[in-house]
């Protein structure tokens, strides 16, 4: 037990109460404006850039800004194994800085549009993959050839989509395979996005994104001609997300089953009594789903909020 691991779980232990929680987020969504749901925000770990006056969309960039923030002083007290981890699981904020650098470069120069500029990348610190040399790109090729010759590897093309999705996709295999913990995630995750680009976009994976899915999905499932043929030949580590979703339409009702076990799965990895990496994943997984639900409550209140509106099971932790 080495002493990085212990001030590395110590803080682990010590971000849960960073968590808005079922019952603050409850209060969030019942809000009857967006107003009202930040006034109550503000008093809470999400204050930051809440202010009234803010838009659902810079609210909610706020929360995700506020997660980064703690997964950063999260790896900043952990050991190289736990530091690893946190950024395998924090590479969401890396894809999102990417797209929303690829949208700028597609932007005609000669006719800008203030409504739609990007948001400022989100600050990575130690928690970056390859972004300082993706930020660097002046043209999508450039962006695709950074992509390559970074452990992001090729995504098979420079359109918006197979960026986004080829990223996606590496994330996931890197995550299954560096953060053990995180295997039955990530491949349930793959499996939600390979079936919502494939079964219900209609649009194929380039072949290099393709093979990368098949090494955690099975060749099976990535060839599979019908959905039904596609959630049969799933491994068991993501059969379990879509067991009852018979259509490839109502893939987005897996969106908050997967959820809920990220965060009943954190719940019980941060219990783990030993010193080590378990503990660590839990609360990224913790932190992770408290800020999805927040967001999700944002957007409830921005709609009109009250008990009414929304269903309260999206909000409530899993037991």
């Amino acid at each position: 037990m080495g002493a990085g691991w212990v001030a590395g779980v110590t803080r682990a232990r010590a971000l849960r109460t960073r968590c808005l929680g079922a019952e603050g987020i409850r209060e969030v969504a019942a809000s009857r404006t967006l107003d009202d749901a930040l006034r109550y925000l503000a008093a809470t770990p999400y204050r930051h850039d809440v202010t009234p006056g803010t838009t659902p969309t810079e609210a909610q960039r706020a929360v995700s800004a506020t997660l980064l923030w703690h997964l950063r002083v999260l790896a900043g007290w952990q050991p190289a194994t736990g530091a690893g981890a946190v950024r395998a699981l924090a590479a969401g904020f890396e894809i999102s800085n990417t797209e929303h650098h690829l949208r700028a470069l597609e932007a005609d120069p000669r006719q800008p549009d203030p409504e739609r500029l990007p948001p400022p990348p989100y600050h990575l610190g130690a928690l970056a993959i390859a972004w300082t040399r993706l930020a660097r790109t002046r043209t999508p090729s450039e962006l695709r050839t950074a992509l390559a010759a970074s452990v992001w590897g090729d995504p098979g093309g420079d359109s918006p989509a197979a960026v986004a999705t080829g990223m996606r996709v590496s994330a996931a295999l890197r995550l299954a395979t560096t953060v053990p913990d995180a295997t039955r995630w990530a491949a349930a995750r793959l499996a939600l996005l390979f079936g919502r680009e494939v079964f219900v976009v209609g649009r194929r994976l380039p072949d290099v994104s393709a093979r990368r899915v098949a090494r955690l999905l099975g060749p099976r499932a990535v060839g599979a001609g019908s959905y039904a043929d596609f959630r049969q030949a799933l491994p068991a580590t993501a059969r379990w997300l879509l067991e009852d979703v018979d259509e490839a339409a109502d893939l987005w009702r897996a969106e908050a089953r997967w959820w809920d076990a990220v965060e009943r799965d954190g719940r019980e990895l941060l219990r783990r009594s030993h010193f080590g990496p378990q503990p660590v994943v839990g609360a990224v997984a913790l932190l992770s789903a408290d800020a999805w639900r927040t967001r999700g409550a944002l957007e409830l209140a921005a709609r009109g909020g009250g008990p009414g509106n929304w269903p309260a099971e999206v909000f409530d932790a899993p037991s």
